[in-house]
């Protein structure tokens, strides 16, 4: 049986250690900062996996019980408790092992930064608010969960606060997220308004008698009550998860610490709406309208935002523009029911993307804060380990066989291919995930031969540096042009002007460790884990789908023996040739013809255009919704504001005051016949309204 102390400690053990490193960062210093914080998420991790174990193997029970009431009113109440069955057992596992392990890896990263007992804080802070936000359940206790990790990343992303991008970024993470969260409370409310209760069990047992059932927003248009919920609740995943068209804020998260990259990206924010609704899969089934409206999002999340990655120099945006894709790969796979396929390649993704940032964190290190790949190549006779870390979890990520990343997206992939004849959403969504296999496998092979492989640019870097030139570095010419494009050149991680100005190098061991340990689970945890978590009973008391709706259970009827016939089955799988073809395609440009990429990109100019601004998302969310807002506010400010508010109302009554005043003061002439006379008036006209009632 679980132990509600248990809990509580996995919980409230990485708030202890954040309140300590942030309030009492001086006193401790900064070994005890780390220490403090390293411990609280280490005992967490470890009691976490002891969680899961009970659960799968112990028969442990499901753990549903309210530890503290918040509030009752009537008979609404909202309390503090927790839900632990086999879905929030993962993700605490994938949470608080990713987390210690960026903990780990701050150490040598942040060692120089001013700001260290506050950055260990806050990303302690965080791992506690994502353990609040898996662990509730009810809905409350899951937006307390869901706005303390925005508030976090807020501070994270802007963490260096003089840097005026981090600041721009900050504010447009939280931003476009208060666009999602208003969608997700809206949700929130739907589901006390129409099912009177915040409680998971109450809400997921009365909802099946709404299933159908409509009400009229205005006359002549009528919802589904479900759909209506399910689509708020999901627009909060949007947000959070960073689906089109609210993914805008997820790159520019770059601009913080590279362990927060990590963080965010991997294992804890863009995670939580997957989980979330996952979660509400009894919801969701109620509603096939929503789970198409989902289909469409994730795909097109999957493959467009993926192509922007293709033209990204900056090491830590390819990656980040891969996230953007991998969530849309999640998504769609929600949007197919295949609700297991979601969170277990969360679940591969979570270690293999980790991975792949603090590699780009070790190689900005090893480059001394360079990022731009234009002025790398040749690293891998550097910074071995770190090379071959970054291998593994590209060969993670673009799925290869028996690796992580080949179960987890593949049995997503065939979950579409089983409703792909159903209509022409379902197709759509089918394309689009399979050409986003290999736009993956492009940009990621691109990104190793870029760093890792060809001509060691950060010398001509150099060079130009003790010149004091500032233009392009080339490789071999044409490639530089190719891939440059303009004079501009990257921005380091901790704002600096990166010139590669010394001999790259491996990183410290508090860097690589995490890398090996990271890169483990990224080769392994797909090939051990597919079989119970994809086709076995893992899930079942945590996700309720519906028969006629269990794509995952017909992917499994067709191809899954053993995980190791599952793996076999590549070479009939059309993903594995795509992903086949990005790798051919992106060895032959990057190592054997640079030339071609010049070619290709003079050819492409508008398309590569089109993929440099982002379709123009950026744009219309700061110059046309926040431009448009500030516009408009300006407006309602000249014409309302100081209009209708200060010239009528305020001015306005002033003048009227003041003309009766000046009417007044006539009245008040101050002779004594003047006030006679008006008193015998008043008297008559008193009397007259006298007689006249009397009579």
């Amino acid at each position: 049986m679980l132990s509600q102390t248990t809990l509580l400690i996995i919980a409230l053990a990485p708030l202890l250690g954040a309140i300590i490193a942030g309030l009492f960062g001086r006193q401790v210093g900064r070994a005890g900062a780390h220490t403090v914080t390293i411990l609280g998420v280490g005992v967490s991790c470890a009691l976490s996996i002891q969680v899961l174990y009970q659960l799968v193997w112990g028969g442990a029970a499901v753990f549903n019980e309210n530890i503290y009431t918040w509030f009752e009113v009537g008979s609404i109440s909202a309390h503090v408790g927790f839900l632990v069955d086999e879905l929030t057992a993962m993700m605490m596992v994938v949470v608080t092992f990713v987390s210690l392990l960026v903990h780990v890896y701050t150490i040598g990263y942040m060692k120089d930064d001013p700001g260290y007992q506050r950055f260990f804080s806050y990303i302690s802070l965080f791992t506690f608010s994502m353990l609040m936000l898996v662990m509730a359940n009810n809905f409350l206790q899951l937006f307390f969960g869901w706005e303390a990790v925005g508030l976090v990343s807020y501070l994270l992303i802007g963490f260096w606060f003089k840097k005026p991008s981090a600041i721009f970024a900050n504010l447009k993470a939280f931003l476009v997220n208060r666009v999602g969260d208003f969608g997700f409370l809206l949700g929130i409310g739907g589901v006390l308004f129409w099912l009177g209760s915040l409680d998971y069990a109450t809400v997921f047992a009365a909802a099946p008698a709404l299933e159908g059932v409509q009400f009229t927003i205005w006359p002549g248009m009528d919802w589904e009550i479900m759909t209506f919920i399910c689509i708020c609740l999901f627009i909060g995943a949007m947000g959070k998860s960073a689906q089109v068209p609210l993914h805008v804020w997820l790159p520019d998260s770059m601009e913080g610490p590279t362990p927060i990259s990590a963080l965010i990206h991997a294992a804890t924010m863009v995670t939580a709406g997957i989980f979330m609704v996952a979660r509400m899969s009894p919801l969701f089934e109620l509603s096939p309208t929503a789970l198409l409206f989902v289909l469409v999002i994730g795909a097109t999340t999957a493959f467009f935002t993926g192509l922007i990655g293709i033209v990204q120099n900056d090491i830590k945006r390819v990656v980040a523009y891969s996230t953007l894709s991998q969530l849309g790969y999640m998504t769609v796979a929600l949007g197919v029911s295949a609700y297991a396929g979601a969170v277990f390649h969360l679940m591969t993704h979570a270690f293999f993307k980790a991975l792949l940032f603090l590699a780009a964190g070790s190689v900005i290190i090893g480059m001394h804060h360079q990022q731009d790949m234009l002025r790398m190549g040749g690293l891998r006779k550097y910074m071995p380990i770190t090379y071959i870390a970054t291998v593994i979890g590209t060969l993670a990520l673009v799925g290869f066989p028996f690796l992580s990343g080949y179960y987890s997206k593949d049995v997503i992939i065939e979950a579409v291919a089983e409703v792909a004849g159903n209509g022409p959403i379902q197709m759509y969504a089918y394309i689009a995930v399979l050409l986003g296999v290999f736009v993956t496998s492009f940009y990621s092979f691109r990104l190793l031969y870029l760093t890792f492989h060809g001509r060691e640019r950060f010398r001509d870097a150099e060079a130009e540096t003790h010149a004091g030139g500032h233009d392009d570095v080339s490789e071999g010419a044409a490639h530089a042009e190719a891939e440059a494009g303009h004079g501009a050149h990257a921005h380091d991680d901790h704002g600096h002007d990166g010139h590669g100005v010394h001999e790259p190098h491996e990183s410290p061991w508090v860097v690589t460790l995490p890398l090996i340990l990271l890169a483990i689970p990224s080769i392994a945890i797909g090939f051990l884990t597919a079989g119970p978590m994809l086709f076995g009973d893992f899930f079942a008391n945590a996700v309720f789908v519906r028969e006629a709706n269990d794509t995952i259970a017909m992917v499994g009827e067709r191809l899954f023996t053993s995980a190791v016939g599952f793996g076999l089955h590549f070479y009939a799988s059309p993903a594995f040739w795509l992903a086949f073809a990005g790798f051919a395609v992106a060895t032959y440009v990057y190592l054997f013809n640079p030339a071609l990429a010049t070619k290709t990109r003079n050819a492409l100019r508008v398309p590569v255009k089109v993929l440099e601004n982002k379709y123009g998302f950026d744009k219309l969310w700061v110059e046309g919704f926040a431009g448009g807002g500030i516009k408009l506010g300006e407006q309602l400010s000249r014409r309302l504001d100081a209009g209708l508010i200060d010239g009528v109302l305020v001015n306005g009554s002033a003048a009227v005051v003041d003309r009766i005043a000046a009417i007044s003061r006539r009245v008040q002439s101050g002779y004594l016949y003047h006030y006679a006379f008006a008193m015998i008036i008043g008297l008559i006209v008193m009397l007259g309204f006298l007689i006249r009632m009397l009579g």
